[in-house]
């Protein structure tokens, strides 16, 4: 055998390891998800499917629970989805128009307030938390959608991956659109639109997968159980695993977190390839 051989079978088997070690937990909190409460509790972590999987995943889809019994999961699934869908739409509406103004309307200011823009990602979230936290609640936001999207929406990632392509298109793009008499929103629309649609396909899933997974700002946002996200569902179900007495609802838990970990890989694994056009006609 070559070293070709022996080359290609260590690089599979890491990444047959990886895929293993990443891949184990979930499997194992899916499992554990069909199995009854005692059964948990006497045996603990399963590994191989029970019997219980249509009676738990639709006690936890439909069966109000929570706290204050007044949610349910597919109601925190819908609130997970308009955040991270107004998230990534946000983000990606916001960051084209910074871009666009910053590469194509040359006002001497642009550079200067485009590293301003991209400094602002050395601020992590909890440092503006208050003060974005008081803005809301000044305008009656509170446990709304627009409450929870609206402070989050501005990017300076999505901010420079635009920048970096619009750069790239050719000039004579923008000279042939003056020709024709095109104004700058028909030019953004009509030109630069179209020709960035892999980078809004990529940037959108990105900030989907970042706006599902939110947990501190929607905590803080969210004092109505019926607003909850189902990444702040996990953290209360865990809450109220033991309930009057009862066996504690473990399987509740993995199955609340088996449905909150499908959707953002659904999305990756449908618009995978989009995702990639995106990332490489970036780096052109």
């Amino acid at each position: 055998m070559d070293n070709s051989f022996w080359r290609k079978f260590s690089t599979h088997g890491i990444l047959i390891l990886g895929t293993i070690f990443m891949s184990a937990p979930v499997w194992i909190a899916f499992m554990s998800s069909t199995h009854p409460a005692d059964t948990l509790f006497r045996e603990g972590l399963q590994y191989w499917f029970g019997g219980h999987f249509f009676e738990t995943y639709n006690e936890v889809l439909f069966v109000e629970g929570g706290v204050m019994k007044k949610v349910t999961a597919l109601e925190m699934l819908g609130n997970s989805m308009i955040l991270g869908l107004g998230f990534a739409i946000g983000k990606v509406v916001i960051s084209m128009s910074a871009a666009y103004a910053i590469v194509y309307f040359r006002f001497r200011l642009a550079t200067p307030l485009f590293w301003v823009i991209f400094l602002t990602l050395l601020l992590p979230l909890e440092v503006r938390i208050v003060p974005s936290y008081e803005v809301v609640v000044g305008l009656g936001l509170l446990n709304t959608h627009t409450g929870l999207i609206l402070p989050l929406i501005a990017s300076a990632t999505g901010t420079f991956f635009f920048r970096q392509y619009f750069k790239s298109v050719p000039e004579e793009l923008l000279e042939a659109a003056r020709l024709d008499n095109a104004g700058p929103l028909r030019f953004l629309i009509d030109v630069l639109v179209p020709l960035s649609k892999t980078m809004i396909a990529a940037i959108m899933i990105i900030m989907f997968v970042v706006g599902w997974n939110q947990y501190l700002w929607p905590l803080i946002m969210t004092t109505e159980e019926n607003s909850y996200t189902i990444v702040i569902g996990i953290k209360q179900i865990y809450q109220v695993l033991s309930e009057g007495g009862e066996l504690p609802q473990f399987q509740k838990a993995f199955a609340l977190t088996i449905l909150a970990v499908l959707p953002p890989v659904l999305v990756v694994l449908v618009f995978q390839s989009w995702f990639v056009k995106g990332l490489v006609e970036s780096e052109k």
